[in-house]
């Protein structure tokens, strides 16, 4: 057996007098971006539909931003190797910036979808770069601390980002939030180009990957394109329409798997990513199944709550990003658990999810705001203390020739999940009313659906994080 060495004392004054600390702030700007739009969104929604129409889309709005994060992250690891790390967050930057803008502008819900597309690779290209800078610009024995930095910086940006979209829904207009997101883009593009101007970036600029892995444009294309078809499924709410799209789409997502198994060199998950005999497939299993049915609470949660009940959008705001808040808090508190707690805390974090989404059926109906409070609470709190350790024992699971295949699949397969559920809560909410317009009454015929429909992926990811913590 191996002893681990003792984890050295970090002295934040030295790191931050190093210039280490201050510049990692600065690229992490991108994820208070990322993060915070997320939350923002949710919150202008009500007021945005009202604007432009189109409530029909609302789960396109996310869906495509899920599509381009997962395209950009995908991309930024490879590109890293060809273009300086500057010179990729420039671009993400101004990407995300420009999203911004269009988003801003966008006088039909069409012409949203294409800024929040571009949003998406943007944001999701900082994110991934902003990782990718903590393995290539700074040592290793720093990496734990800005991680910890990377999670306070996305539960503060959880935080702010609902007061911003309620702040300008109420006293200006939606468009500001986005305008303002904007110039937080062009501020991180400016940054990117001061901060990353050293020698520890040349240096690691000009030292490229040898094996250069190709990039798995098959992919990625099959998995937009069924997205989008799922999608479509619920722009008119016919059965035998829907239902060939909804199948092609689902089926299309099965062939992402089968195309991904062909391309051994540039992998986005690892082999039987679905295998039951194994932590990777019981634990990939239980990442896609609770990221697929939580979507509905953050997509449809605000339109119900202010149409159906009147509640205001700085409330509706603020119990959406608690979810986030309680994920942030509860994984930094079981983060030193010891090893015979995990079985426990996977069980018992995989329980907590399923019983907010459950919570949800019958509290956002009935308008009770604080049942709905608790449930977000609930439900953030089982992610933020399962994530880590599901995490892990994937990673830990996987061959060591694919271990950093899994590391990078659990993201991966997160924001493939969320894109999948929006189409789908897309598909309930319209048959549920939404595709007659935004109403009380096309909110009171979709409030209980979106969550309900999708109680049976709850079970399956509660067998399958009993499972995965079964084999611990």
């Amino acid at each position: 057996m191996t002893v681990a060495a003792p984890r050295q004392r970090v002295d934040w004054r030295a790191l931050w007098q190093s210039g280490d600390l201050g510049r990692f702030c600065f690229i992490s700007l991108g994820i208070f971006l990322h993060a915070a739009n997320e939350t923002m969104g949710a919150t202008i929604m009500p007021g945005m539909v009202r604007d432009i129409g189109g409530v029909q889309f609302v789960g396109w709005s996310f869906a495509v931003y899920e599509i381009g994060s997962i395209v950009a992250g995908a991309a930024s690891g490879r590109l890293v190797s060809f273009v300086p790390l500057r010179s990729n967050m420039v671009i993400a930057a101004l990407l995300f910036m420009a999203g911004c803008i269009v988003c801003a502008l966008a006088p039909t819900m069409p012409w949203f979808l294409v800024g929040r597309l571009l949003e998406g690779f943007g944001g999701g290209g900082l994110v991934a770069l902003a990782f990718v800078s903590v393995e290539r610009l700074f040592p290793r024995n720093i990496w734990p601390q800005l991680f910890a930095v990377m999670s306070v910086i996305w539960g503060v940006a959880a935080f702010a980002g609902p007061l911003l979209g309620a702040l300008a829904s109420a006293h200006l207009s939606w468009r500001w939030a986005f305008g303002v997101s904007g110039l937080g883009g062009l501020a991180v593009a400016a940054a990117s180009v001061a901060v990353l101007r050293m020698r520890a970036a040349k240096e690691i600029a000009a030292r490229l990957d040898e094996t250069r892995p190709s990039f798995p444009y098959e992919v990625l294309l099959c998995l937009a394109v069924s997205v989008i078809l799922i999608a479509m499924a619920g722009l008119a709410i016919e059965p035998l329409r829907s239902s060939l799209l909804l199948l092609t789409g689902l089926a299309g997502i099965g062939l992402v798997f089968v195309l991904d198994a062909r391309r051994p060199s540039s992998r986005l998950f690892p082999s039987r990513p679905f295998d039951w005999s194994t932590p990777i497939g019981t634990g990939m299993t239980m990442i896609g199944a609770f990221s697929v049915e939580t979507c509905s609470f953050g997509l449809y949660a605000p339109l119900i709550l202010t149409n159906l009940h009147g509640i205001p959008l700085l409330t509706t705001g603020y119990i959406i990003a608690s979810e986030s808040i309680s994920w942030s808090i509860l994984s930094i508190l079981v983060a030193n658990a010891p090893p015979q707690r995990e079985r426990l805390i996977i069980t018992l974090g995989a329980f907590m999810i399923a019983g907010g989404v459950a919570g949800f059926a019958y509290a956002v109906p009935a308008g009770s705001v604080p049942l709905i409070l608790a449930c977000a609470i609930l439900q953030g709190g089982g992610f933020g203390i399962a994530w880590p350790f599901v995490t892990r024992m994937i990673v830990a699971a996987a061959p060591p020739s694919e271990r950093t295949i899994a590391s990078s699949a659990v993201p991966t397969m997160q924001r493939l999940g969320y894109a999948v559920g929006a189409a789908i809560a897309g598909i309930i909410a319209n048959a549920g009313g939404f595709s007659h317009g935004l109403s009380a009454a096309t909110a009171a015929g979709a409030a209980s659906w979106v969550f309900v429909a999708f109680l049976p992926l709850a079970v399956i990811g509660c067998l399958a994080g009993w499972k995965t913590a079964k084999g611990a």
